[in-house]
């Protein structure tokens, strides 16, 4: 933010979980168009002349502040910008705790501040869940009417005081803000209720989950309403209500409802939660819209109120998310796979917004490891925008710790992964082959090398010892027999490689990291040796070590059929395959017969490349078929319905269909408009879709077709693309056609 503007705040000193309001004057000399940026530490949403026109912040590293840029039309004369701002105090997943302040300025014209505080927010009631701020609890008495409009009188409100320690932006944000749509409700049930539990502050979960919604005890003291909102979102209900000054109306939100009911409780948030919104109305037709952005699929209303005097005017969900509709697609002659690949991409929607989250509902953290293995494949298979992810790589490296190892999560609440700091270095290189984007690609290359180094120094002769951080291969993991952990050291093999890759593209020194990989290929290798002279070597190695020793090659070619033996009927004894299984309770359970939809990233893909198609498909029917028989509409994070319902990292199937399938890999590192082509066989008898090209405008439509004697895809684009099969490349084409005897691949 050049010349920026001071940075502002209430006068005194700053309490969490504090509203306010400030409105800045804005004279133009001319009318047209023109840009406001603000640098906030504070969420905020900002209205220009009584229209809302964007939210805030989106989430930064505190070494790197980034600015918002709105575009705004000036009025000829006076303008009025109007900004509501909370500081939390707490550190969230999104942002860390730090002095709230609020940076905002218009081009070429100077703004004149005034602000209040918004005392109609009671402070710190209740935090939706420790990663979390705090719920709105608010009587709307309080709020000033029309205070967004030009013609507020607003001189009695104060004057802000400048915050001198408050950082400046360098850069302003290169993604666009999340999209707000408007989701339009109809009430799926209604009714009446009575009260069972009070007073209003002592647990609003308990009052709202114990109401009597039939109101069997005495006459009904109000009325509610519930929704299904199709799937999980993240967003802000928007009612307009008529009703009696001092009624007092709440939302809640669930992922799933619980006793047929809305349950205000967030499962697994590691501490009390509370996600639920309250507001006393001010009497007569108003608004009602939550400052406060939660999640969940299911919603109910509860208007606590003369049930004859509650009159519903409007009902509507603003949704929070970064993408539209889909680019790409996928549809199979079996309608349940067609299913199951748009149920990762409203997954992956639902967890997308100025970052690419874990999940909506109890966390919105930026998990490395989450969004950059499995998101970052969903997304390229359905939207051309991969900006997010580029910035995921960044602020991971923002966030690095002082020996170089990049961030597992960041940059809210800040921590480190080892393993996921190797997906980092892998993502990196993965993201350059679908984009192109070399100069992302040298910007990263020095925290590479020190994320890189900080494994090196922990290298022995027994593999990667000491602190790296948690070592995080999958739930239910039981770690290795061993003195270092070979998961850790798989998987860092993978980021070597990736590394070697990166370093050969930039022309830059690779030794390092092929030493590296010689002595840690042969510490892995001896432990395999070891294996195999056991009485049970799979069971030695278990399913996440041979998978990833099976993506390194490193396991021995007379023993390859074994290793996809064993997978396989890993696979066929744990649920939801077996019924009667061991299940994946919670974080703490341990357990060797367990498979999860994240690992299945991995060992799915392998078995696809070794001809194992029709097994894979098998899977998706019978595993990701098991949540949507159970009426899930976007994946749960594993196979047990105690966890979340929405979370990203589940959806591997999607990009899987897509890749193997359909046949195209995105490989723009090669050239503009670059794919190889290279499907795996199985048994579908047909299949079509589109695969999206990132920074194109015009996606690759391919069209399979299983025959009586062979098998044909047509590749077609309104622009040329290169097209890559069996090494051998043709360019500049707008179509192309192949056939393969069934059951064969180029691999």
């Amino acid at each position: 933010m050049s010349d920026a503007p001071n940075a502002l705040w209430l006068p005194g000193k700053p309490k969490p979980d504090t509203h306010v309001a400030f409105r800045g004057l804005v004279q133009s000399s001319t009318e047209g168009k023109s840009e406001i940026e603000i640098l906030s530490s504070c969420p905020f949403q900002l209205w220009l002349n009584g229209i809302l026109i964007g939210e805030g912040p989106i989430r930064w590293a505190n070494s790197h502040p980034e600015s918002q840029i709105f575009q705004a039309s000036l009025r000829a004369g006076a303008n009025i910008i109007a900004i509501h701002a909370h500081y939390e105090g707490v550190d969230t997943r999104m942002m860390p705790s730090m002095p709230p302040f609020i940076r905002c300025g218009v081009h070429e014209a100077p703004v004149i501040w005034r602000c209040l505080h918004l005392r109609a927010f009671s402070s710190q009631v209740k935090r939706i869940n420790p990663q979390f701020g705090w719920i709105d609890w608010c009587d709307t008495h309080e709020i000033p009417l029309g205070w967004h409009q030009l013609d507020f009188d607003d001189k009695t409100w104060e004057s802000p005081s400048e915050v001198v320690s408050a950082p400046v932006s360098l850069q302003a944000t290169d993604i666009e803000v999340p999209i707000n749509r408007i989701q339009q409700l109809k009430a799926s049930a209604h009714g009446t209720f009575t009260e069972s539990f009070g007073y209003d502050a002592d647990d609003p979960n308990a009052q709202f989950f114990l109401r009597d919604l039939e109101a069997h005890h005495g006459s009904p003291q109000g009325v509610w309403r519930r929704y299904d909102l199709g799937v999980v979102k993240l967003g802000r209900p928007r009612f307009v209500l008529n009703l009696p000054s001092g009624a007092i109306v709440e939302f809640a939100l669930s992922e799933s409802l619980s006793q047929g009911k809305v349950s205000p409780w967030i499962t697994l948030s590691a501490g009390p939660s509370c996600n639920l919104s309250r507001f006393v109305a001010r009497g007569g037709p108003q608004e009602f819209e939550p400052f406060t952005a939660t999640a969940g699929r299911y919603m109910e209303i509860h208007v606590r109120a003369d049930p004859n005097q509650v009159r519903f005017a409007a009902e509507s969900f603003r949704i929070r998310s970064y993408h539209g509709d889909a680019v790409g697609s996928f549809a199979a002659s079996d309608p349940r796979l067609t299913h199951i690949w748009a149920v990762g991409v409203d997954t992956y929607r639902a967890c997308s917004e100025d970052s690419v989250i874990d999940n909506p509902t109890r966390e919105r953290g930026e998990w490395i490891g989450d969004s950059l293995t499995v998101g970052l494949e969903n997304a390229a298979s359905a939207f051309t925008d991969l900006r997010l992810f580029n910035r995921a790589l960044h602020q991971a490296a923002q966030c690095a710790r002082e020996d170089g190892l990049v961030a597992g999560l960041c940059p809210g609440t800040v921590s480190y992964l080892s393993t996921y700091a190797c997906h980092w270095t892998s993502a990196a290189w993965r993201l350059y082959e679908m984009t192109g984007d070399r100069p992302a690609l040298e910007s990263l290359h020095r925290a590479m090398e020190r994320n890189m180094q900080a494994f090196s120094l922990k290298l022995t002769d027994k593999g990667l010892t000491g602190d790296l951080g948690w070592a995080f291969i999958d739930w239910g993991y039981v770690g290795s027999p061993s003195e270092s952990e070979m998961g850790l050291n798989l998987i860092w093999t993978t980021a070597l490689k990736s590394a070697i890759r990166w370093c050969q593209a930039l022309d830059k020194p690779r030794d390092h990291h092929e030493a590296n990989l010689a002595r840690i290929t042969s510490i892995i290798q001896t432990h395999i040796s070891q294996a195999f002279q056991t009485k049970d070597p799979w069971a030695f190695l278990g399913l996440q070590r041979a998978v990833l020793a099976l993506r390194e090659d490193l396991i021995p070619k007379e023993r390859l059929s074994e290793c996809i033996a064993f997978i396989k009927r890993h696979y066929h004894s744990c649920f939801p395959n077996d019924p009667f299984g061991p299940n994946l309770a919670n974080p703490e359970t341990a357990q060797p017969r367990l498979i999860t939809p994240f690992f299945s990233h991995f060992a799915l893909s392998e078995l696809w490349k070794h001809h194992e198609g029709d097994f894979v498909l098998d899977q998706y029917r019978t595993c990701w078929g098991w949540a949507l028989d159970l009426g899930l509409t976007t994946w749960p994070e594993v196979f047990d319905l105690r966890w979340s319902h929405c979370h990203q990292w589940s959806g591997c199937p999607t990009w899987q269909l897509s890749r193997y399938v359909l046949g195209i890999s995105v490989r723009q590192d090669l050239g503009s408009r670059t794919v190889e082509f290279d499907p795996s066989p199985c048994a579908l008898h047909n299949a079509n879709g589109f695969v999206p090209i990132p920074g194109s405008d015009h996606p690759i439509r391919v069209i399979f077709e299983r025959r009586s004697r062979d098998c044909s895809w047509l590749l077609e684009s309104k622009s040329p693309f290169d097209v890559i099969e069996n090494g051998k490349r043709l360019k500049g084409v707008t179509s192309f056609s192949t056939t393969r005897p069934h059951g064969t691949s180029s691999g």
